[in-house]
């Protein structure tokens, strides 16, 4: 290795002194990189492959900066960013970088997961190996690209399709919105067939069977494809899986890193602390000092704690005291889910905020809320946090990321049903969720809601069990709500124009290599 590094130098040094010096002549091939000629031949070769797929959530795009794009840019959380030509404006739907480092480093994390998957489909069924593992391995790359494209569908609508390992010379050209979808759709049916429904204890975190029917079900859902959707989930929520799943008696543990992968989780992102790392990608095969967690937690925490680059609007908070519990209490869901003023009911001066009060802190003297008031209303989003276990942030956490819970299958197999006009059928399944929160059953606070009535309480219980868990922006595109009126509770969507916004502007590095790819209509 030091023969090598003084090689480099000295032609790097040549190099600089020659005049007639080709660029290509300081690439020298590192010998310590395995090749696609040394790779790919054993059992183990194939499970590193898809273990890398799996790292493509630790980059700084799934990490971290997709909160940005699903949380901050719906109407239930804004930014105060100090960087207001970034994320703020990116909040009021005013973007003229199509490269934006928010919205880039998502699109490329994604792709980049996507070529890894390729690679494991196009390369491990040619290994030796056992044929059991080797089908779990190949679902598990299945489902991965599954994900990635659902992601990608979902944020930027009409996006190319790339189905093998990418070549120098691939242009892959726009597929619509649906294309995309139906492809996640096929990678999650085809997952589900093979992946196992349960893993070892050595193997939790990895996709499986009732994840793959869990996402496919959400793509049917965004289709509004509800039969489909119907049969999907019905998996989890009535047929073989049934067992593997329930919500646990304590809402709160579904977000701290003590009580990962619970009954309740479908899927996660598996986070650990990596206390050395000094990167957030995982682009240098030479060092190991990645972030293996997530950074999110600094940029969602209160000042000066963290940086506050995202909060929540005060309405939600609203939502939940629309009605106590069956014992006259406060929905428990409320303190689970934020940090602010009364995150504690009895108020200000009993609110812990990391291990001060909320009073201490000063917070009650500094109005954060854009309308302008008197005293603090700054909400802070609490579910990605890690106030339960330190009195600080850190870029590296270890608390795990529940994508997709239970609780979110119960209430889209209830929005499938009603959708079908089977609204008394539907009913049970929203009333497990309410009742985990200690709510009277809906069936007996609201019996009899007809179709449409069902679905707006439907959009009460979605956002009082998933507010600020990265799923609002699906639930009002899907819903139809996106447009200028939600300006009322969010005033960046006074900037909102339909037929645009819905979607992200392609990547402008993508559009300027790819002359097959098309921009999202008006960008």
């Amino acid at each position: 290795m030091l023969r090598m590094k003084n090689i480099f130098i000295f032609c790097t040094a040549a190099c600089l002194l020659a005049a007639g010096c080709k660029k290509g002549e300081l690439n020298i091939t590192n010998p310590n990189i395995p090749t696609t000629e040394q790779f790919w031949k054993t059992g183990d070769d194939a499970q590193k492959g898809i273990n890398a797929t799996y790292s493509t959530f630790h980059r700084v795009g799934l990490a971290r900066n997709q909160f940005f794009i699903t949380i901050i840019r719906s109407d239930e959380g804004f930014s105060t960013s100090p960087n207001p030509t970034l994320i703020n404006n990116f909040d009021a739907f005013i973007i003229n970088d199509y490269n934006l480092w928010e919205t880039r480093t998502v699109w490329q994390d994604l792709y980049a997961g996507i070529n890894r998957a390729n690679q494991v489909l196009d390369n491990v069924p040619a290994i030796t190996m056992d044929d059991a593992t080797k089908q779990q391995l190949l679902g598990e790359a299945k489902f991965l690209r599954g994900f990635f494209y659902y992601y990608l569908a979902t944020y930027w609508g009409n996006v190319p399709l790339q189905l093998h390992t990418s070549l120098a010379t691939d242009y892959p050209p726009t597929s619509p919105q649906a294309d995309v979808y139906a492809q996640a759709e096929k990678d999650f049916t085809d997952a589900a067939a093979v992946l196992p429904a349960t893993y070892n204890s050595a193997n939790i975190g990895r996709a499986t069977k009732g994840a793959a029917y869990g996402m496919l079900g959400k793509c049917y859902m965004q289709q509004k494809a509800y039969s489909q959707a119907q049969a999907a989930l019905q998996n989890i929520v009535e047929g073989t899986l049934k067992s593997n799943y329930d919500l646990v008696t304590d809402f709160r543990s579904n977000f701290i890193e003590t009580a990962e992968n619970n009954r309740e989780s479908v899927f996660e992102f598996q986070n650990a602390a990596n206390p050395t790392d000094n990167h957030d990608d995982d682009t240098d095969p030479r060092v190991d000092n990645l972030n293996y967690g997530s950074s999110i937690p600094p940029f969602f925490a209160p000042r000066p704690i963290g940086f506050t680059d995202g909060q929540a609007r005060r309405w939600t908070v609203w939502e939940f005291l629309q009605e106590k519990t069956t014992d006259a209490k406060r929905d428990p869901r409320l303190a689970a889910s934020f940090i602010y003023d009364s995150t504690d009911e009895r108020g200000p001066n009993f609110t812990q905020v990391y291990g001060a009060t909320w009073i201490s802190r000063n917070y009650s003297n500094v109005s954060g809320d854009p309308v302008g008031v008197a005293t603090n209303h700054t909400v802070y989003f609490r579910k990605l946090l890690n106030d339960a276990t330190m009195n600080g942030e850190v870029f590296h956490s270890g608390n795990n990321y529940r994508y997709l819970r239970y609780a979110d299958v119960l209430l889209l197999y209830a929005e499938a049903l009603n959708a079908q006009g089977q609204t008394a059928t539907a009913y049970q399944y929203v009333d497990r969720v309410r009742q985990r929160a200690g709510l009277a059953k809906l069936s007996t606070v609201k019996p009899g809601l007809n179709q449409a009535d069902f679905l707006n309480q439907l959009k009460h219980e979605r956002l009082t069990e998933l507010v600020g868990e990265g799923h609002r922006w699906e639930d009002l595109y899907r819903w139809g709500d996106l447009g200028p009126q939600l300006a009322s509770r969010d005033a960046g969507f006074a900037n909102f124009v339909k037929g645009k916004h819905e979607f992200l502007p392609i990547i402008q590095f993508d559009l300027d290599v790819n002359p097959n790819l098309k921009q999202n209509p008006g960008w």
